[in-house]
């Protein structure tokens, strides 16, 4: 994937995610570490998750904290 790729593609921030499934952003983060959810690192080194990704999660299968 090239890098004009990623910057096209929608990312959300934690607190995005955490307000479409309404959990505290510090969840949305233990997905990620445990696997559960895709995320991008920013140069900054914060974390950014794909939209796409989200909006599957939101529509099919629920996550178990």
């Amino acid at each position: 994937m090239t890098s004009r790729a990623v910057e096209a593609e929608a990312l959300l921030t934690p607190a995005e995610v955490a307000a479409l499934f309404r959990v505290d952003p510090k969840t949305v983060t233990r997905w990620a570490k445990a696997g559960k959810l895709t995320s991008l690192r920013t140069l900054g080194g914060h974390r950014r998750y794909r939209a796409e990704e989200v909006r599957g999660l939101l529509g099919g299968a629920e996550i178990a904290s």
